[in-house]
């Protein structure tokens, strides 16, 4: 597949009704913190989407929105329920496939994929049919990469399900430079189903909220995803 290299930023706008809660206190403020004094290297990054637990509970996950404007990280988008892995987070460079684990880490969010023709988004996307697949054979020479059309790989996701999941899905770029066969596969940025299940690995988020960040989204900035539980992320 031709890769397509594009950025995107999310636009700041006031939080209405988003007080100094829990979240505010012990998670957006020392995120901030430390992005603004570089203890957490962000790069030329514009934009982050953060996923995070707020305790030990794996279904007490959240996804922000953060944005760097005039050379400070501050809050885009604020906290929405999410799901993960149905096994929590792995630690970096631990993830296995089949694992049920979402990657720890800063990723860059890659390709948009969608059942839609048109979508309130300025970024690129792909329409997806039947013929579009997500490898995940860890012996296939295509593992962990889109393939359309018929395929001699073992197990592969289809791009378009007879669920919402996947309605819109963008890469979240684990494992894809280079790809490390059996070090995990298929690790999306997706839509939540309406009671949050836990996914294999993915980040998954209602699609109300899945469309607001793709409302704001823009192209041709830096993004990211930095994925981590609140206990790694600011001890």
């Amino acid at each position: 597949m031709k890769k397509l290299h594009f950025f995107v930023v999310i636009l700041f706008s006031s939080l209405i009704g988003f007080g100094q809660n829990e979240e505010s206190l012990w998670v957006i403020n020392p995120l901030l913190e430390k992005l603004n004094s570089e203890q957490i290297n962000a790069g030329k990054l514009q934009q982050i989407v953060v996923a995070f637990k707020l305790g030990e509970k794996g279904e007490d996950c959240k996804v922000m929105g953060l944005e760097k404007t005039k050379g400070k990280w501050k809050l885009a988008i604020a906290p929405v329920k999410a799901s993960i892995g149905r096994n929590g987070f792995a630690q970096e460079n631990e993830k296995t496939e089949g694992d049920g684990k979402t990657p720890k880490g800063l990723y860059a969010l890659g390709q948009l994929y969608s059942y839609d023709a048109t979508i309130n988004t300025k970024l690129p996307f792909q329409q997806v049919d039947s013929l579009d697949k997500w490898i995940d054979d860890s012996s296939s020479n295509y593992y962990n990469k889109y393939v359309r059309g018929e395929t001699l790989a073992k197990s592969f996701e289809h791009l378009k399900l007879n669920s919402i999941d996947y309605k819109y899905c963008m890469v979240i770029e684990y494992n894809t430079h280079p790809v490390v066969k059996g070090k995990g596969s298929a690790i999306f940025f997706h839509v939540a189903n309406e009671k949050y299940s836990p996914t294999a690995g993915c980040v998954a988020i209602a699609e109300n909220d899945m469309l607001q960040f793709l409302r704001w989204f823009k192209p041709r900035k830096k993004k990211g995803m930095l994925i981590s539980g609140i206990v790694e992320v600011w001890e």
